[in-house]
Formats: C-alpha cells, structure tokens, sequence
C-alpha cells in the first residue's frame, strides 16, 4: 500500500511525513504527492485503494506501478483508461527524473541505469513491496533496465510497445510500411543523434499521426507536460541501448503485449525482447491491426490481458 494511502487510513504518520509533500487538492488520497528519491524529488499519483473491505478482513490488493514513455514526456497518456484496472490493483502513476512534473535532477543523470535504480528508491520510500511494474515505450525500456538491475525486486513485469535494442534503420523501416519514404526519411532525422527543432517538427506532423491506426485525443497531448530538452536528445540517448543481454537475469512473469503495426517499436523488435527473456517466465501478446498504443487500437483484449495477468 502507497504512502498516499497510509496517511488517508492511518491519519497521522510522521515517518512518512518527512518524505512527502501534499499536493494540490485537498483529498489526500486523491491528491498527488511528491517524494525524495536520492538527490530529486518525484513526482507521483494513485487511483485506487490498497487495502479494501473483503468480508470480516482486509485483503491486500498488488501494487501496478505505471511507467510512461518518452523519453520526455509524463504519466498523462495513462489517464484515465489505465485506471479501469483500479478494480484489481491499486494503480501507481510515476513521473521520471527529468519528466513531468518530477524535479529535472542533473541532466547527466538522465540515463537508463539511473532511471532504473530510481524505481527501486520510489518503492523503498514509500513501502511498496514487489510491485508488477508496466513499462510502455520509453517506460518498458527503464522496466527492462530496473527488472535487469534489481531481478528479485518486481512481483511481475508488463512489456508493452517497447524496444530492447535502439535500430535506427529498424525505425525508419517501419514507419515506411506505414508511411511511406517521407515517414522513414522524418524518423531516421529524429532518432539521429544531434536532431533539432525542424526535425521534431517533421516527425511530429509526419511521424506520430502513424504511431496508431485509431488518432490519438488531440488533448491527451496537450495536457501533459513535456521536457523539450530530453525530448531533442532522444536519439543520442537511445543510441547504443542495447538491454537484450540483462534480460536474462529477469526472475518474475513477464507479460509482452505488442501491436502487429507498431511502427517505432516493430514487432521484430519485441520479438527480439521475448526471445531475450528467460522462455520459462515470457508470455507473448502480438495485437493484429494495432499499432504502437495497442490499448486504443484494442482496448478491450488489452485490459483483458493486463487484468487477467495481474490476477493470476
């Protein structure tokens, strides 16, 4: 159970106190809340409860700690669909380092090992035990380092339209099955080390219209907040990631979901990551006909596989 939580259960908990700061509202158990993890402070969110009514006792619901994609952006693109599953685990939004509406922290720390070792610190500081950690995109890639890192720490691993290894050309290949030359010629400049304003400017009126067969909510963009400096330098912090060989060391079940037509994080990518995975942990999801949000292409098979995964 989250710190938010405990101070709606318990009314007064001065250990947790020291850690957290209030948000803006006034429901402490809606409000979110920020906590120190090494030298920055995090930014979090919950929906749903911990604990809940179960006959004469309480029974304790697992933890889905939600990690966004990016590299540069935040946790909004999970809201509010990812809160169905509210109904079988209590839901944990995190904003990473560098991202959001968490402090920036310095830029050279701005890595994958770090923003790994960082979901490890978030769970110690506020008493979450073996979580089943979702990482989508850029999340499933720090899921994939934190799980590599910190093997017996996650109760369960989600994988959802993620990478293992960064392939520009790979990249550029699958935006021209969906769109074309110009699309692979705007992903390729992009995803380049030193790309600038003009190429994100082409790869976002190229490019993220074909990140899904069904258009994303204009104002699901809109509201987040957006790091544009982590956000320019995504393909020199991508280039040279390569997590395929850590996953090895992955001990918990691990649920792989990806859109057949995701054309940032192909399907051979995540072929790649499940043929990384020890074969006795791995279940693999391939979704026909979506794309890299696979939960609006086919919410209803995606939630499905999440739910039933998170129960079972």
């Amino acid at each position: 159970m989250v710190a938010s939580a405990m101070i709606r259960t318990s009314g007064s908990v001065p250990d947790a106190r020291k850690y957290l700061t209030p948000g803006t509202g006034t429901d402490l158990h809606s409000a979110p809340v920020r906590v120190t993890v090494g030298d920055v402070v995090l930014w979090f969110d919950v929906d749903g409860s911990g604990l809940v009514v179960d006959g004469a006792s309480m029974r304790e619901r697992p933890t889905l700690l939600l990690l966004h994609g990016g590299p540069g952006f935040d946790h909004t693109l999970f809201k509010p669909d990812y809160g169905r599953l509210a109904d079988v685990a209590q839901v944990v939004y995190l904003d990473h380092r560098g991202n959001g509406r968490s402090e920036a922290g310095d830029p050279a720390d701005w890595r994958l090992d770090v923003w790994a070792d960082d979901v490890r610190e978030f769970c110690n500081a506020v008493g979450i035990d073996n979580p089943i950690v979702l990482g989508w995109s850029f999340g499933g890639m720090v899921a994939m380092a934190y799980a590599a890192r910190h093997p017996d720490h996650p109760a369960k691993l989600i994988l959802q339209s993620t990478m293992g290894r960064f392939d520009v050309d790979r990249i550029a290949e699958g935006f021209r099955r969906v769109g074309g030359a110009e699309a692979a010629d705007a992903a390729r400049a992009f995803w380049s080390e030193g790309a600038g304003p003009e190429t994100m400017g082409a790869y976002a009126t190229t490019c993220m219209p074909l990140y899904s067969p069904t258009p994303m909510d204009t104002a699901a963009m809109s509201r987040g907040r957006i790091n544009p400096q982590l956000l320019l330098g995504s393909g020199g912090l991508m280039r040279g990631m390569d997590l395929l060989p850590g996953l090895a060391a992955v001990r918990c079940p691990t649920l792989v979901i990806a859109g057949e037509d995701d054309p940032i994080c192909t399907i051979e990518a995540m072929e790649d990551v499940v043929d990384a995975l020890p074969a006795e942990h791995v279940r693999f999801e391939r979704i026909p006909k979506a794309g890299h949000l696979a939960n609006l292409d086919d919410p209803e098979r995606v939630f499905a596989l999440i739910r039933d995964f998170v129960r079972g």
